[in-house]
C-alpha cells in the first residue's frame, strides 16, 4: 500500500464527456477512471486510438477540464498553475519553432522558467550532450528529422529539472538504437526518483521500462498492475532447466534426479504484452464496445536530481568535509539586456554644416 504522500498522480473517477453545440451527450472519452501513480514510477498508458488516453494525459496537464471526478498532481488541483514548474512534457507532435536552432530552443524554454542566463547555459550544454545533438545545435529545427526532433524534444522536457515527467509516443520516428538509448534514459531518470508516464502504441518498448501499465479501451480501465502480475498465465509452470533430450524430458522430476541435472527456477510462464492487450481488446470488442472517436547519446545531464537519499548523502559529505553546499545561482546574475534583444543603436552627431 501506498502512502498518500508518495502519489504523484491521483484520478478518483474521472469522467470527461465532450458534448456537442445544444449540450447533448455526444461522447464520453474517459469513464470513471481510477488510477494512484507512486513517486519514482514509469507508469504506461496503453490503448488503441480512441482509447482516451490523450485526454486523461491533457486533464493530468491541466489543459482540459473533467466532466466529474477528481484529479490531483503532487496533491494539488491540476489546473493549479504553481505545479506547472514541476512537470515536464513531451507532445506526440513536437510542437518546435522550425526557424529556432536546437540551442535557442532550449534557451527559449529556460527562459520560460526564469532561470538565469548561466545555469541555462549549463543545462543547454549537458542537454545537448545528453541527446546527441551536440554536432547539430546550431542546425534550424526546421531541417531536423523526426527522430531528431523527439530528440530535441526530449532535451526540452527536461530544461526544469522536472519531477514528473509526462511522454507521448517519445520514441517515435526513432531507428530501434536511439529508441533503446532512450528507454535507458527513461530508467535512469526513474533511478533519480523521477516519476514517468509513459503512452505509446509500442507495446515492446512499454514492456522494456514500465514498472506498471494500465490498459484503456472504450474510456475504461481494463487491467492495471505490475507487468509480473498482469503477464502470467495462471494455471501452467514452466521448469527451467539445462538442456535435454527427448528420453530425458519424458520422465522429467525422477530422470534430473537420477542424472543429477539442476533445476534453476519453476515459475509460472508469463504472457506478452502484446497478447495481453489483444486479448482484452478483443473480449470489449465481443461484448460489442467501441472506443471513440542522429547520434549515440551521451550520459545523463549532472543537474537532473537524484534522489533523496543521494542528495542528502552529499551535504552530509559537503558538510563534514568543511565546505558549505554551493548556493544557487542568484536572480542578480542575470544580465538587464535580454540576450536575444537587438544590441543599442548607435547614432553619430551630424557634423554642422
Amino acid at each position: 500500500m501506498v502512502a498518500d504522500n508518495d502519489i504523484v498522480v491521483r484520478t478518483v473517477q474521472l469522467t470527461k464527456t465532450f458534448r456537442d453545440f445544444w449540450l447533448r451527450e455526444r461522447i464520453t472519452a474517459v469513464r470513471d477512471l481510477n488510477l494512484d501513480i507512486a513517486s519514482g514510477t514509469v507508469y504506461g498508458l496503453l490503448g488503441p486510438n480512441g482509447s482516451g488516453k490523450s485526454t486523461t494525459l491533457k486533464i493530468i496537464l491541466g489543459l482540459m477540464f473533467p466532466t466529474r471526478g477528481l484529479v490531483r498532481v503532487f496533491g494539488r488541483p491540476a489546473t493549479e498553475v504553481g505545479i506547472k514548474g514541476r512537470i515536464g512534457f513531451l507532445p506526440e507532435e513536437s510542437y518546435l519553432y522550425p526557424f529556432l536552432d536546437a540551442y535557442e530552443t532550449l534557451d527559449y524554454y529556460g527562459r520560460l522558467f526564469h532561470q538565469p542566463r548561466r545555469q541555462r547555459r549549463g543545462r543547454i550544454e549537458m542537454l545537448l550532450d545528453m541527446v546527441g545533438l551536440r554536432g547539430s545545435a546550431h542546425r534550424r529545427i526546421g531541417e531536423y528529422s523526426k527522430g531528431m526532433q523527439r530528440r530535441i524534444g526530449m532535451a526540452q522536457a527536461l530544461i526544469n529539472d522536472p519531477e514528473l515527467l509526462i511522454l507521448d509516443e517519445p520514441t517515435a520516428g526513432m531507428d530501434p538504437m536511439a529508441a533503446r538509448q532512450f528507454k535507458d534514459l527513461i530508467h535512469e531518470l526513474s533511478r533519480r526518483g523521477k516519476t514517468v508516464i509513459l503512452s505509446s502504441h509500442l507495446l515492446a518498448d512499454m514492456e522494456d521500462v514500465c514498472d506498471r501499465v494500465g490498459i484503456l479501451y472504450a474510456g475504461q480501465l481494463r487491467a492495471e498492475g505490475t507487468l509480473d502480475s498482469l503477464l502470467v498465465r495462471r494455471g501452467l509452470t514452466t521448469i527451467t532447466t539445462e538442456s535435454l533430450d527427448d528420453q530425458t524430458a519424458g520422465q522429467i522430476r525422477s530422470i534430473l534426479s537420477e542424472r543429477n541435472k539442476q533445476v534453476f527456477s519453476i515459475d509460472a510462464p508469463k504472457d506478452k504484452l502484446e497478447a495481453l492487450f489483444l486479448r482484452i481488446v478483443r473480449e470489449a470488442q465481443a461484448r460489442r464496445e467501441r472506443p471513440a472517436q542522429a547520434v549515440g547519446t551521451g550520459e545523463v545531464a549532472e543537474f537532473l536530481r537524484a534522489g533523496p537519499e543521494q542528495k542528502t548523502r552529499k551535504v552530509i559529505e559537503e558538510l563534514l568535509a568543511g565546505r558549505q553546499p554551493p548556493a544557487p545561482p542568484s536572480p542578480a546574475a542575470e544580465p538587464k539586456r535580454d540576450v536575444l534583444s537587438p544590441p543599442p543603436r548607435r547614432f553619430r552627431p551630424i557634423a554642422a554644416s
